[in-house]
């Protein structure tokens, strides 16, 4: 453990093996980390929080602070974040409500200076929130998706797996899975192929879903009736079954072509 003596840290919070801490950084009572995290200087982390190990959280960072909500009580609420994740400058992360209890992050999470995530957000893994993105609460973000920077995102928001949103959006629908959306308001402008092959989906997976998004945003179906083709498809890939599923639990409606 490596702590700057200018560093305020509590003695009941938790600090793994060989935790760096740098200067003016302070941590809170209930605070946990993992080993091998660093902690950059004036970083902030207080509340009822959980850092996993070998993630990196650089200068001004605030984590743990009180969510942002009128209808927060005080409740007992938690940041829980996995291993591996990249915090970068004055990134602020709050504290759940009493309404799911925590905001949880992933691992291997690359989060950009200056972006903010609010109270209850779900954030899964290889997720990159580019500069300045702005998550209301409740917003849930799935692994692989990258949101571009200068980009706020609704309350109770998702954007799904491997999904890209353009930098300078808005995004105030849901983003399904596997797509490209952009703009204000937001549209959907393809399918993620480059996403796809990086990712080395296999090519009648490939084939699925591109037929999907034809029925989905290219057809004269509205999405009830598109749904109902699709769930037609024989051998539904996962992938297939996941983005079908995925809208047909969406409660803001889906972003359109």
């Amino acid at each position: 453990m490596n702590i700057h003596k200018t560093a305020l840290v509590h003695p009941d919070a938790v600090i793994g093996e060989d935790v760096e801490v740098g200067p003016f950084a302070i941590i809170g009572p209930d605070v946990k980390i993992g080993k091998g995290t660093r902690i950059g200087a004036r970083v902030v982390i207080d509340g009822d929080t959980q850092i996993g190990e070998n993630c990196q959280l650089w200068t001004g960072a605030i984590i743990g602070n009180l969510p942002q909500d009128l209808k927060f009580k005080g409740e007992e609420t938690r940041v829980v974040i996995g291993d591996n994740n990249i915090i970068r400058e004055y990134v602020t992360i709050n504290l759940g409500t009493g309404s799911s209890g925590a905001t949880t992050i992933g691992d291997n999470n690359l989060i950009m200076a200056y972006a903010h995530i609010a109270h209850d957000c779900v954030i899964g893994s290889n997720v990159i929130l580019a500069n300045v993105a702005t998550l209301a609460g409740h917003v849930v973000i799935e692994d692989k998706a990258i949101v571009g920077g200068l980009t706020p995102v609704h309350q109770f928001v998702r954007i799904g797996t491997l999904a890209i949103v353009g930098g300078g959006s808005r995004a105030a629908k849901d983003v399904p899975p596997y797509c490209m959306a952009a703009g204000t308001p937001i549209r959907i402008f393809g399918l993620n192929t480059v996403g796809l092959q990086r990712n080395n989906f296999p090519k009648h997976v490939k084939a699925q879903l591109k037929r999907a998004y034809k029925v989905l945003f290219r057809s004269k179906l509205n999405t009830t009736q598109a749904l109902k083709v699709l769930e037609k498809e024989p051998n539904m890939s996962d992938e297939l079954l996941h983005l079908i599923s995925f809208i047909k639990e969406s409660e803001r409606g889906i972003c359109k072509e």
